[in-house]
């Protein structure tokens, strides 16, 4: 066989071209594969995050209460129940859907926690998030939008993070078959509720799982994968399936961990999600500018070897963590060298905050560190970013973005291009 022969075979056997090849066939209500997603997270609504709206937490005046199961555990139920309520009926509206489809994004990804379908065995947890997934939705449709439905927080928590809904030393959710199993029954309801929906198009059955915890984790998160792809894929009790795309989180995990899991043609309809943050170790807050900006071109070469679909599902022009509560209430920051082991870089003054606070050099910066991973996320099947508002962080915030101009009006507006060397590939 000639040698350009073979050269283009290993290329298609070692890329996403083969997952192309193989999901050709394969119908969603969009095309997925040939063009791009581009997309927000609705960050800080169904899920509460204490930094993103710090207030609910604050005004509670007990600091026990660091995440969704405290809110409920430490206080009076009608004043959690009726706080909760406000919150959902004003921090995302259908304006937000008008303007996330104004900004000519597709997708929105929508965090919501296993408690909305499922309290049981004293759970704190304070129910009512259903109609607000029903209004997201027909909202979503109303304006040409997709909707990733991402279940954030399973039983016993995946990953022990405050975004899981309860915040704890080690995840407790891969160690009991009961948590597990609840989870299923919770994707079933999900796959049952949205089948062949020409809106809410992907299922993401576990947000997060806690890989780096090791093999225990990860072993009963690919088996849940499957039993996840078999709800979501068959939800007919037939061999007829679904046109739902599964996504399936990475766990952690470097791209080629998940090669050769899933694989077409037996798998069909199936995205990798991967979260990508340059904030969260001592090592990326004490880089430059333009250290950020070449790690996040250099990333390309991670993302492109996966066999999967691959989908950026969050990240952030947020270059360091002084966002307060980022880490977790009252844990402080690595930049400003208040979060435990951490060496002081400096003052955060002007990182965080309103935009209006912001330098020009800093909003410069912001701009070409969008790019820079916009462009890069594209190379393989699109990205959504994390979060489209806060309460006063906006270097994190997609709508302060577009309102201080480091977020172009039109997402495919490139203002420096050519930042990863683009010329020269």
């Amino acid at each position: 066989m000639p040698e350009f022969l073979n050269k283009l075979i290993a290329v298609i056997c070692t890329s996403s071209v083969l997952s192309w090849i193989h999901n050709a066939a394969f119908t969603s209500s969009f095309p997925y594969g040939s063009e791009k997603v581009r997309g927000v997270n609705l960050g800080g609504w169904l899920v509460l995050e204490p930094w993103i709206t710090p207030s609910i937490f604050d005004n509670t005046n007990d600091s026990r209460i660091i995440d969704e199961y405290t809110f409920g555990q430490y206080q009076d139920h009608d004043i959690a129940s009726n706080t909760l309520k406000q919150h959902w009926d004003t921090w995302i509206t259908e304006s937000d859907f008008q303007a996330i489809a104004n900004a000519g994004l597709n997708h929105v990804r929508l965090p919501i926690g296993y408690w909305a379908f499922d309290v049981s065995a004293g759970e704190p947890y304070i129910q009512g998030q259903l109609p607000y997934l029903y209004k997201a939705v027909n909202w979503a449709q109303t304006y040409g939008l997709k909707v990733i439905i991402d279940l954030h927080g399973a039983p016993g928590s995946q990953n022990g993070f405050d975004n899981s809904g309860q915040t704890l030393p080690f995840p407790q959710w891969q160690t009991q078959t009961s948590y597990v199993q609840r989870t299923n029954a919770i994707i079933k309801t999900l796959a049952n509720m949205y089948k062949d929906s020409p809106v809410a198009s992907v299922i993401t059955p576990l947000n997060e799982p806690a890989g780096f915890d090791g093999e225990q984790v990860l072993n009963v998160t690919k088996q849940y994968y499957y039993d996840s792809y078999g709800n979501i894929r068959y939800p007919y009790g037939s061999s007829r399936q679904s046109n739902n795309i599964v996504m399936i989180q990475d766990a952690f995990q470097p791209a080629t961990y998940w090669n050769g899991f899933m694989p077409p043609p037996q798998f069909q309809g199936v995205i990798l999600d991967t979260h990508i943050y340059q904030t969260f170790s001592n090592e990326m807050n004490a880089w430059s500018f333009d250290q950020h900006i070449q790690a996040a071109c250099e990333t390309k070469s991670n993302l492109t070897v996966s066999q999967l679909w691959l989908v950026v599902g969050e990240w952030s022009p947020a270059p360091n963590d002084c966002a307060p509560s980022l880490n977790g209430p009252g844990t402080g920051s690595r930049y400003a060298g208040t979060f435990p082991n951490s060496t002081r870089v400096g003052s955060c003054e002007g990182l965080t905050g309103k935009g209006s606070t912001f330098s020009s050099d800093y909003k410069t910066f912001l701009r070409k560190f969008w790019e820079a991973q916009a462009i890069t996320y594209e190379a393989v099947q699109g990205w959504l970013q994390w979060t489209w508002k806060t309460e006063d962080a906006d270097e994190w915030s997609y709508s302060a973005g577009l309102a201080y101009g480091w977020i172009p009006q039109d997402p495919t507006d490139r203002r420096y291009p050519d930042i990863c060397g683009q010329s020269k590939n």
